[in-house]
């Protein structure tokens, strides 16, 4: 696995170094090239990190000031699934901190006609004069890439128990791109309808605030009824007024994309 670390000073260096010594491959970037370049020659100015330690993890280290070399990296939450940590237990024990947290939480992806169109206009506008707002595309690569991640995770929670993608019934509960609207701009639930299709999944779909689905000639369909024949049952939106229980309790699985169903624990429930 390729992890990376974006800023190698007194936080960002030993978790880079304990990333490595736990046998990752890791990119760590860090603005300033005089550290970079003191990194590979093995000194660190870090305390946790004496230089003994930082030379035994430099094969699997690597630092860099291009961020480029962040694409081939593992992610928000991907990273968490694949080293089967619990994402949202990460983001309660960051949130621990008695000062400087803002909490941002893993989802399918984000909606909307502002974070993902918005901050392309300003790199858009950047490159006609010869500069380049890397993070900003970099950042709007791993959203949009989303989707994709989710359909994975479907397709991985299905063979669980023995069943394929194609031809499983799919529910997904809730399709606009942020709880309580009916806005479906950019909302990821749409490529994750278009990628389950592919697939040849039946996909079906629950949201009072959106009915009607006209470009992907569908409609919302009753709860009650798509709940017992689902094979999955898939959070994409946590609208609030949506019993988690009931769902946990009466589809056959689900797996929940936001977070939403923590406080329940049930053999059929799987969380990002």
């Amino acid at each position: 696995m390729k992890v990376g670390v974006i800023g190698l000073g007194y936080v960002g260096l030993p978790l880079a170094v304990a990333f490595a010594e736990a046998g990752h491959d890791v990119v760590g970037l860090d603005s300033d090239p005089r550290v970079v370049d003191r990194i590979r020659n093995g000194a660190s100015a870090v305390e946790d990190v004496p230089a003994e330690r930082l030379t035994a993890a430099r094969d699997r280290l690597r630092s860099t000031t291009d961020h480029d070399e962040l694409v081939a990296c593992d992610a928000l939450a991907m990273l968490c699934d694949r080293m089967g940590i619990d994402v949202w237990e990460v983001v309660d024990a960051a949130g621990t901190k008695p000062f400087g947290f803002m909490r941002f939480e893993p989802g399918p992806g984000m909606g909307g006609h502002c974070l993902p169109v918005d901050p392309f206009y300003l790199a858009f506008k950047a490159r006609e004069h010869d500069f380049y707002t890397e993070f900003i595309e970099l950042a709007g690569k791993i959203n949009q890439n989303q989707p994709l991640f989710c359909v994975r995770k479907i397709e991985r929670t299905l063979n669980e128990v023995a069943k394929p993608v194609k031809g499983s019934r799919i529910l997904l509960l809730r399709v606009a791109y942020k709880a309580g609207v009916a806005d479906l701009r950019e909302s990821p639930a749409l490529k994750v309808v278009r990628l389950l299709r592919d697939l040849g999944a039946e996909v079906s779909y629950h949201d009072p605030h959106v009915p009607e689905l006209p470009e992907l000639g569908m409609s919302s369909v009753d709860l009650d009824d798509e709940l017992a024949r689902a094979d999955l049952a898939c959070v994409i939106t946590a609208h609030p007024e949506l019993d988690y229980r009931k769902v946990v309790a009466e589809a056959a699985l689900v797996l929940d994309f936001r977070g939403i169903t923590r406080g329940i624990e049930a053999s059929n429930l799987v969380r990002l």
